[in-house]
């Protein structure tokens, strides 16, 4: 938890603070892993990834006590993360040159198969790429992260039937994209 040790160096402990990083603490615990691959996503660096994360914490532990529901914190989180990872694109687009394939490996596979598996992740991440912010959000967040509409709906912070009309309209042009029937 490098987001706790540079908090140490910054914070003047109190109650109240110590009350933030024991709800901080449980949050990690229960969150980093799901949002370093959501940041990566965005990103392809696994440390930028990382840092992407480590810096959301900090920021949600410093404005933690506007946030009235805890219950919305998990919420605020992936905003920030999110936010983070389309600032770090902007800034020159520097994870783009680290075109490794996102997802995790967890069986072997027979070499053929990799890349014929490595070329669909491709496609599928350039269509990504190729949505409007918005579109591409509700769909990570729907089918990578298996959010909810209302949790997609908090994170984003739009309706409900907005995240409905973004998925719709992502999917029908994920399909014209890889040439798919919707």
């Amino acid at each position: 938890m490098y987001w706790a040790e540079a908090l140490d160096n910054t914070v003047i402990w109190t109650a109240e603070t110590l009350d933030r990083r024991a709800v901080m603490e449980s949050l990690y615990k229960q969150e980093a892993t799901s949002l370093v691959r959501l940041a990566r996503l965005f990103t392809d660096d696994r440390t930028a990834a990382e840092d992407l994360v480590q810096e959301a914490f900090i920021r949600l532990f410093h404005s933690a006590h506007r946030i009235d529901d805890p219950g919305k914190a998990a919420a605020y989180l992936r905003s920030i993360v999110l936010n983070l990872a389309r600032d770090h694109n902007r800034r020159g687009l520097l994870s783009l040159r680290h075109q490794e394939t996102v997802t995790e490996r967890v069986l072997p596979v027979e070499p053929d198969e990799e890349v014929v598996r490595n070329e669909s992740e491709a496609e599928v991440l350039d269509a990504l790429r190729s949505l409007s912010p918005r579109q591409r959000d509700c769909l990570v967040l729907r089918f990578y992260l298996d959010l909810s509409e209302r949790e997609i709906a908090a994170t984003l912070q739009i309706s409900p039937n907005s995240v409905k009309t973004h998925c719709q309209r992502g999917m029908s042009a994920l399909a014209s994209i890889l040439g798919e029937e919707a």
